[in-house]
């Protein structure tokens, strides 16, 4: 079975990929029929030079029934080769991890929390302003008890050895 697919090229971390027509058993690096374009992914995307393909041979070995890999078959539906593949989705990998989960419920939860108590604090001075008008009447009886605090504090005090000042 014929494959149009990519086989890299490049320096380690700078790759670049021919895109052949291949066997499909041999390796993906290895030997292949013809070189039908190449892809840079290291040029920006919207560079005329990130993608080349040479649409006259590509639709021949297709007509020969050479298969396009995902890739391949993306490049040649956004040129309107063929028709362009389905998106695929697979929303489980897309999920955060155990751990991105962990920090998403703890920042909800404070989030909520701090929702809260701002929804607290709003109702709390609309039930304080009618207490508002009474208080300047409990003021003095609320001085009352403060007065009383120092002498608490002149009550005699034990040191460590049981002697009292």
């Amino acid at each position: 079975m014929l494959k149009i697919r990519m086989s890299r090229g490049g320096a380690k971390k700078r790759p670049f990929y021919k895109i052949v027509v291949a066997d499909s058993r041999r390796p993906r690096d290895g030997k292949f029929i013809e070189k039908v374009g190449f892809f840079n992914p290291l040029l920006p995307k919207d560079k005329k030079e990130r993608l080349s393909l040479d649409l006259d041979r590509i639709k021949f070995w297709l007509s020969q029934g050479a298969q396009p890999s995902e890739r391949i078959a993306r490049f040649l539906g956004e040129a309107n080769i063929i028709p362009m593949p389905k998106q695929r989705n697979n929303p489980i990998k897309a999920l955060p991890k155990k751990k991105a989960q962990e920090k998403l419920k703890k920042a909800e939860e404070a989030k909520k929390a701090a929702e809260e108590a701002e929804a607290a604090a709003k109702a709390a001075p609309a039930v304080e302003t009618p207490a508002a008008e009474a208080a300047p009447a409990e003021t003095p009886a609320a001085e009352t008890p403060a007065a009383e605090t120092p002498a608490a504090e002149a009550a005699p005090v034990e040191t460590k050895e049981g002697e009292t000042k």
